[in-house]
C-alpha cells in the first residue's frame, strides 16, 4: 500500500537487544493532504532507516505493509514502511490529482419570476 503526505514528526531512533541480536527502530508521522488531513504513524527497522532518510517538511510517498498481532486479547497494528520516496519522484505510486474548481453560478431565474426590491409590493409569506 501507499500513502501521500508530509512528513510533521520524526521520533527519537530506539534500539535494543533481542534473540537475533540487536535491532533499530525509526518511527515518523505523515499529515496526509486530503480534505479533512490524517496523521499517520509509520516504522522504519533496521537497515531501512539508513535506506529511506525521513525528513520533516519533506512531502514524500510511503510504500508499507500493515500488520496486527495479539497482546493479552488485545490487537496493536504496526504500519511498517519498505519504502519512502520524494512524492516528486517516479514511483508508479497512484497520485492524487484533484483540483476543486471554483464555483460556478449558472442560475437563470425563470421568466414569469419577478425580482423587485418595491417596498410597497404584497407579499403571502407570514413573517
Amino acid at each position: 500500500m501507499d500513502l501521500k503526505g508530509k512528513v510533521i514528526l520524526t521520533m527519537p531512533l530506539v534500539t535494543g537487544e533481542g534473540k537475533n541480536g540487536q535491532w533499530r527502530k525509526q518511527e515518523f508521522v505523515i499529515e496526509t493532504g486530503d480534505q479533512y488531513p490524517k496523521k499517520v504513524l509509520f516504522s522504519l527497522m533496521g537497515a531501512k532507516i539508513d535506506q529511506n532518510p525521513v525528513v520533516v517538511g519533506q512531502e514524500v510517498v510511503v510504500s508499507f505493509d500493515a500488520e496486527s498481532r495479539e497482546y493479552n486479547g488485545r490487537y496493536y497494528t504496526n504500519l511498517n514502511a519498505w519504502k519512502v520516496s520524494a512524492s516528486g519522484a517516479s514511483n508508479g505510486a497512484p497520485q492524487n490529482n484533484f483540483q476543486p474548481s471554483a464555483p460556478q453560478n449558472n442560475f437563470e431565474a425563470p421568466a414569469n419570476m419577478s425580482f423587485s426590491s418595491d417596498d410597497s409590493a404584497s407579499d403571502d409569506l407570514p413573517f
